[in-house]
C-alpha cells in the first residue's frame, strides 16, 4: 500500500525510484469504469479521473506527473516538466527528480525503465503495434542519448499470450518481425505474446527486466479492453524520488 492510500504492484525497481503498477484496487464506484480508472479518454467522468491522477502523483510522492497521449506508434519524448498539452508519444524520458511519468493501459504492456546512476527514467507503453513499431528499442536510445549507462527494466500487469488471439495472418506478421511474440491461445489459436517480444527486445539490448505481471484478461480486478470493451485503464508510473 502506497502512503497515499493508492495499493501499487510492485515492479522491483532500484533503489533510488520510485513508482510501480496500478490495479482496479483503490476507488469505488460502479459500471465499467468502477475501481481506480487512470484514462481520461475512455468516457469516465473527468473530473473523477483527474482526481485520481492527483491521487497516483501523491501516492508516488511526485511534485508533478506527465501522461502521454497514446498513439501506438514509437514516439519518445523527453519531458523536464509538465507541457501545457499532454504530449503525443507512447514513451517519455526525464532526468528531473519529482516528475512522475506514467502510461495507462488495458491489456498493453506498461514498461518502466530506470538508470539511477545516471538519473534517468522512463515509462513506455507497448502493444501489439507498439512492440511492431519498436517503442522499446526507441525508448532504450533515448534514454542512452540523456546519459543512462545500466539500464534495468520492469512489466506490469499485460494480456498474456495464451488468452490474445489474433488471425493467423497477424500472428505471422509480428512474428516475422518479433520472433519471440508468436503465441498460441490456450485453446489453439493463433496468438501474440506482447510481454515476451519485449522482453526479447530489452534482452537484445543487454537491458535486466522483470515481469510482466499477472494476465489482465484473466484477472477481475485488473482492467482489459479485450474482455470488457468499455472499461478504464490501469497505470505504470516511474519517478526519482
Amino acid at each position: 500500500m502506497s502512503p497515499a492510500g493508492v495499493p501499487l504492484l510492485d515492479a522491483g525497481l532500484p533503489a533510488g525510484v520510485g513508482g510501480g503498477f496500478t490495479s482496479r484496487a483503490g476507488a469505488g464506484g460502479d459500471g465499467p469504469y468502477a475501481g481506480f480508472n487512470l484514462g481520461d479518454h475512455v468516457g469516465d467522468d473527468p473530473v473523477r479521473v483527474e482526481a485520481h491522477r492527483a491521487a497516483l502523483r501523491a501516492a508516488v510522492r511526485a511534485d508533478e506527473l506527465v501522461v502521454p497521449v497514446q498513439v501506438h506508434g514509437a514516439d519518445v519524448v523527453e519531458v523536464d516538466a509538465v507541457p501545457s498539452r499532454p504530449p503525443r508519444a507512447d514513451a517519455l524520458v526525464t532526468r528531473r527528480r519529482g516528475l512522475a511519468l506514467a502510461v495507462v493501459v488495458a491489456d498493453c504492456v506498461p514498461v518502466l525503465l530506470a538508470d539511477p546512476a545516471a538519473g534517468v527514467v522512463a515509462v513506455a507503453h507497448a502493444g501489439r503495434p507498439g512492440l511492431v513499431a519498436g517503442v522499446v528499442p526507441a525508448v532504450l536510445a533515448a534514454m542512452r542519448s540523456a546519459g543512462a549507462r545500466d539500464v534495468v527494466a520492469a512489466l506490469g500487469p499485460a494480456v498474456c499470450g495464451g488468452c490474445y488471439e489474433v488471425p493467423a495472418a497477424m500472428a505471422d506478421e509480428v512474428a516475422s518481425l518479433v520472433p519471440a511474440a508468436r503465441a498460441t491461445t490456450s485453446w489453439g489459436t493463433p496468438a501474440v505474446d506482447v510481454a515476451a517480444g519485449v522482453l526479447a527486445q530489452l534482452a537484445r539490448a543487454g537491458v535486466r527486466a522483470s515481469g510482466p505481471g499477472p494476465c489482465t484478461f484473466e484477472r477481475a480486478d485488473l482492467f482489459s479492453y479485450r474482455r470488457d470493451g468499455v472499461t478504464g485503464r490501469s497505470a505504470g508510473v516511474v519517478v526519482l524520488p
